[in-house]
């Protein structure tokens, strides 16, 4: 009787074939390419987070969270939307709107915490 190897198992192709991903596949989207679809879309965002980061900065915050501004977006789009639509702003973009606060106002890099980009 022949021994099964791990390669000739009964059912192991059907198996790899719900597991793996099909190498002929497209490749998802990058997060950067899903920001930059996305920030392409809705100019406001990043409008309505310099004018709270100006703000927090009028204020004279020390620091300014892109969380909180992000936040803030959120909470004044559903007031100004009642909720009617499927507007979601991911928090995967939380870092490139970051990014770009300070690329516009260099001067607010002090102020405005980065961190290392795990994924492009």
């Amino acid at each position: 009787m022949p021994t099964a190897t791990q390669d000739h198992l009964p059912g192991l192709e059907a198996v790899r074939l719900l597991v793996l991903p099909d190498p002929r596949a497209p490749r998802p989207p990058t997060i950067q390419e899903r920001f930059e679809q996305f920030h392409e879309l809705n100019p406001w965002v990043l409008a309505d987070l310099e004018r709270l980061a100006a703000d927090c900065i009028e204020a004279r915050f020390s620091k300014i969270s892109i969380g909180m501004l992000f936040e803030l977006v959120r909470y004044s789009y559903g007031r100004a939307t009642l909720g009617g639509d499927d507007f979601r702003l991911n928090n995967d973009f939380r870092s490139r709107y970051a990014r770009l606060l300070i690329e516009r106002h260099p001067e607010w890099a002090p102020r405005i915490e980065v961190r290392a980009l795990r994924s492009d």
